[in-house]
């Protein structure tokens, strides 16, 4: 009996360790090395940085265009709920023509 004390203690020891290295996993925090080390976890590309600025800068510029059409797009959406229909209706008239 007295051999499951120490047991137990290792075994608790061991599942604190992995459940603590599955929660760092989980929420993106680095995970240890040992000794103090740490790695973070990567994403199995083994882009440079030089590149994921690039593609970043790129994705930037896609969203900020997008943003800007959705801000236009919105400036017409609230001129049309806003102004009086009869001024409206003439300015579809106008288009038509």
């Amino acid at each position: 009996m007295g051999w499951m004390v120490p047991v137990g203690i290792v075994g608790a020891v061991s599942a604190s360790h992995a459940f603590r290295t599955w929660v760092r996993a989980k929420h993106g925090y680095p995970l240890d090395e040992g000794r103090g080390r740490r790695r973070s976890r990567g994403d199995g590309n083994d882009l440079g940085e030089d590149r994921k600025i690039a593609l970043l800068t790129q994705e930037n510029e896609r969203l900020n265009g997008q943003v800007g059409r959705l801000e236009e797009r919105l400036r017409v959406l609230e001129r049309i709920a806003t102004d009086p229909a009869a001024r409206t209706a003439r300015e579809i008239d106008a288009l038509r023509d």
